[in-house]
């Protein structure tokens, strides 16, 4: 059951890591939440498929590296790192043209051998200082 629950990680590292959402719909439940403080607009499937593209967009190099995967049950922990050029609008924000390295954790329960719910907790704080968006002092 576990190596079931890490290939859903893995599977879902590769949408984010291309932007082919053409399986999102096989790897996320129908009423999927989604609990991210730095965007508490994404709360759903479809959002979620919006903030794929609009991050992809944003930095076209994104890039996600699963640094260990634990999983327990319904649960399945992801520890990762995250790379990327700020070469577009970002959500709002001019593009810099710099890259950032940043890591995260996010914590996924799956019914039914999908994704219900995640919620993220990830170093955005140095990710925008990385940009210079946020200054470093």
């Amino acid at each position: 059951m576990s190596e079931d629950l890490k290939a859903i990680g893995r599977q879902l590292v590769e949408v984010w890591n291309t932007g082919n959402l053409s399986n999102v719909d096989e790897i996320f439940a129908n009423d999927f939440v989604n609990h991210d403080p730095t965007r508490p607009e994404v709360t759903d499937i479809e959002s979620y498929k919006k903030y794929i593209d609009e991050t992809r967009s944003g930095m076209p190099d994104f890039k996600v590296v699963n640094e260990d995967m634990i999983a327990e049950g319904d649960k399945l922990v992801s520890r990762y790192t995250v790379s990327g050029t700020f070469q577009n609008d970002f959500f709002g924000i001019p593009a810099t043209g710099k890259k950032a390295t940043w890591t995260g954790v996010n914590i996924y329960h799956l019914t039914s051998g999908k994704i219900a719910e995640v919620w993220w907790h990830k170093d955005s704080l140095t990710m925008l200082q990385q940009l210079g968006v946020i200054p470093i002092e």
